[in-house]
């Protein structure tokens, strides 16, 4: 079975204790065993089996850790990619190019909307939309 993004919550929790057992069972371990070196209840261990919705993730984690299956979370959560800027920032390059904000060099007055005068180009004497008050 594949896993449908479409799927219930409950359609998707039996499906991930379905796998555990599985998982469980190709080690050769009882639900006792599992439940003995995860430091969790027989139940829990069933429940988590189950998909029963009243489970909690550190029992999930727990029992993960003693199928040996910890190291495969990486792929439940992978880690978030970063953009191509913040990637060519980890090759230790130095920027090129400034963002437009911070001090402006030379002493030089910085432009923004709306000031009379700031922009060179701008030969009116009030800010856009300049309409009475």
């Amino acid at each position: 079975m594949r896993i449908d993004p479409k799927m219930t919550d409950e359609a998707l929790l039996a499906w991930i204790g379905e796998r555990l057992a599985r998982q469980r069972l190709a080690r050769n371990l009882t639900q006792a065993q599992v439940a003995e070196q995860a430091g969790l209840g027989l139940r829990t261990v069933q429940r988590l089996e189950q998909g029963a919705v009243a489970t909690q993730l550190s029992g999930l984690v727990r029992v993960c850790r003693v199928l040996g299956l910890v190291e495969n979370f990486e792929r439940l959560v992978p880690e978030v990619s970063e953009g191509p800027i913040a990637q060519w920032k980890q090759k230790g390059h130095s920027r090129q190019r400034a963002s437009g904000e911070g001090d402006v060099e030379g002493g030089a007055q910085p432009w923004s909307w709306g000031e009379a005068g700031a922009n060179p180009t701008d030969q009116r004497s009030e800010p856009r939309g300049g309409g009475q008050e």
